[in-house]
């Protein structure tokens, strides 16, 4: 047994072990089924703290021949498979974390160096008695071994795109890296499974890839690994049965990656977190600040700004990810921003529709943080003061509401401000702060039409009242009352018990003016 070759499964015990641990070891019913394939290369790209690590260390547990895991793996859904004992613990398995390496090393060419001394020394203790025909390269002493003792290798790297990370503007660099891990991995008949997690997909330079024999899955698209992305609804369920916890409040903050044949996944971290502690909370800046984001999100492409500010609101916007060129320098178009995002999970991808959206709450307070402490303006301004905007329509002040409106109210170079569409967004501004106490419904049926905006409270804040928006352009607020009434949209709250607010806004393009009128409305 050594440190990188056929590592014993400690690693994987200890998340085992831990307070909460969602079985996935049904990956490798996968992994098994393209052992010694054309099919063995795998490239997984997660967002952090999406468990790529776990799932790296639950390889190495089952294939490493440094350890006998049956009893650890007995209790999981692999154990039920029939290849099960095939392939447990049968393979020279070398795992290493490249992230770990390169933190020990000065550039590049000192860390290939250092991996192939670490493999070296490790083939030299398993297998002492081999004629390496040149001791210091670790591709010759890998086939050495394998023409020698018939004994395949699978090759598990965690963090494989730390260079991109580290060394974003070096492409040369990147180039060295690619070439070496080509060379590593490609058409090599020792190479029965190679298993790569990073954030980000495999890079391309110049007019290809030089991994091109992987199989990549990633936030744009899982394939049949999507369940494997982060939890489950089903296993969030069971969870929040297991602490008591509100299933509906935990799908508000830490739902919204959602992929192909209905799979949803919430964010691992975050979930496991909240159920720990009790409590729903901002888990997701614990692994990096507002300030990544930030950047992103303020370069000055034609268009992002407006799309950011879109999201916050709610709304999905188009996306195009086919000219991204899988780097964290390489941006031509706002749609190689929005693309980047999604490998960060900063926003979730429909395939189907090609759009992108903030997944959940928890992430949308990182695009507000980050707003707040940048420049942009009135946007900025509007999401400090929504807090105010609220209370005034708690307190029924309709000219302080119409007051905060004008004042999120876009300037031209913003979103094309000419619709009730666009009048919804700066609404959903105005009042950000309502998504601490309500549940929030846009377009919800009810009655005989559909409401724009609903406000429902949150079960924890049954004292607030509910309030039902709608809004008019270049008409009256007081015929947005009237809507409401008539056509009976208060219907759709039946099961609702306490007070609420009608609120109508107007805005007249003549006066640039925005109205507004708050009425109680009794059931």
């Amino acid at each position: 047994m050594g440190i990188y070759l056929n590592p014993d499964s400690s690693k994987f015990e200890e998340a085992v072990n831990s307070d909460i641990y969602i079985d996935k070891t049904g990956l490798l019913i996968y992994t098994n089924s393209v052992l010694h394939t054309m099919q063995k290369y795998i490239c997984i790209s997660r967002p952090r703290r999406f468990g790529k690590s776990i799932a790296a260390n639950m390889l190495t547990a089952y294939y490493s021949r440094g350890c006998d895991a049956e009893q650890l793996f007995s209790q999981f859904e692999i154990s039920k498979d029939m290849d099960f004992k095939k392939y447990l613990n049968q393979y020279d398995t070398i795992s290493v974390n490249m992230q770990e390496i390169l933190s020990r090393s000065h550039n590049v060419c000192e860390l290939i160096s250092r991996f192939g001394r670490l493999i070296i020394r490790d083939l030299k203790n398993e297998y002492p008695d081999v004629d390496y025909f040149d001791d210091t390269d670790v591709i010759e002493c890998m086939q050495d071994v394998y023409a020698q003792k018939k004994q395949p290798f699978i090759i598990i790297i965690d963090e494989w795109d730390c260079i991109f990370r580290e060394y974003k503007e070096n492409k040369e660099a990147q180039e060295k890296y690619l070439d070496f891990l080509r060379d590593l991995l490609k058409d090599k008949a020792y190479v029965h499974l190679a298993y790569m997690t990073g954030i980000l997909p495999i890079k391309k330079y110049g007019t290809h890839s030089a991994l091109n024999m992987f199989d990549e899955f990633s936030m744009i698209d899982p394939g049949p690994l999507a369940r494997y992305v982060g939890f489950t609804e089903n296993e969030v369920k069971k969870l929040c049965e297991q602490y008591q916890m509100d299933m509906a409040e935990i799908k508000n903050w830490y739902d919204g990656y959602s992929f192909e044949n209905g799979i949803s996944i919430y964010s691992p971290r975050s979930v496991v977190n909240c159920m720990r502690f009790g409590k729903i909370g901002n888990y997701w800046n614990q692994t990096e600040t507002f300030e990544a984001l930030r950047i992103y999100i303020e370069m000055n492409f034609e268009g992002l700004k407006d799309d950011v500010i879109s999201m916050i609101a709610g709304n999905a916007v188009p996306v195009n990810t086919g000219s991204f060129a899988n780097d964290m320098s390489t941006f031509h178009t706002e749609d190689d921003v929005l693309t980047l995002l999604i490998h960060l999970g900063y926003v979730s991808y429909d395939y189907d529709n090609k759009t992108v959206k903030i997944p959940n709450e928890e992430v949308r307070t990182e695009y507000v943080n980050s707003i707040s402490a940048s420049t942009w303006g009135e946007v900025s301004k509007a999401l400090k003061e929504s807090a105010d905007t609220l209370e005034a329509i708690w307190q029924k002040r309709p000219k302080q509401v119409a007051e905060a409106v004008r004042q999120a109210h876009f300037e031209t170079s913003h979103i094309q401000y000419n619709d009730e569409n666009a009048l919804s967004y700066t609404i959903s501004l105005a009042l950000y702060a309502a998504r601490n106490f309500y549940v929030i419904y846009r377009e919800l049926a009810g009655g005989k039409g559909f409401a724009d905006l609903v406000f429902l409270p949150r079960k924890k804040f049954p004292e607030k009242p509910a309030i039902v928006v709608e809004l008019k352009w270049d008409k009256t607020a007081g015929g947005a009352i009237a809507q409401i009434k008539n056509k009976e949209y208060c219907r759709s709250l039946e099961e609702y018990e306490g007070n609420i607010l009608l609120v109508g806004v107007n805005y007249n393009k003549q006066t640039k003016e925005h109205e507004c009128v708050i009425e109680e409305y009794v059931k």
